[in-house]
């Protein structure tokens, strides 16, 4: 019903940028969220930065914090521009929408997901 499909990831040097796109298709509704995970080898999926459709509420895990900007285009894409980017930020990123994605890990599964594009940051 709902598809996303993530783009502009690649190889970077430590202290780069990149920005991020996701393509939503299918009946978004209005209450919907957006938001960023990643996912490195051996790691729990953790998630990133986030917003409401409305683009009220962005909200960044510390780490990026002053380094990461989250962005939507109309419920139709989502941005992440990365910036000052840091080795310990390569992963699988992956882009979600839903009613609960701004919620309790437990209720992720209640969401739309994407495929996941590679970031990797060398140093």
């Amino acid at each position: 019903q709902v598809q996303l499909v993530e783009s502009g990831g690649g190889l970077v040097q430590a202290g780069g940028s990149l920005r991020l796109s996701c393509a939503v298709s299918g009946r978004i509704f209005n209450s919907y969220a957006v938001a960023w995970f990643r996912q490195a080898p051996g790691n729990e999926r953790e998630f990133v930065a986030g917003l409401r459709w409305s683009g009220a509420s962005p909200t960044y895990t510390d780490s990026v914090k002053g380094r990461f900007t989250v962005s939507a285009d109309n419920k139709n894409t989502v941005y992440l521009q990365m910036n000052n980017l840091r080795p310990e930020d390569t992963a699988v990123y992956y882009c979600a929408t839903g009613p609960t994605i701004l919620g309790a890990p437990q209720n992720y599964g209640n969401n739309y997901w994407g495929q996941g594009t590679q970031v990797t940051v060398s140093s």
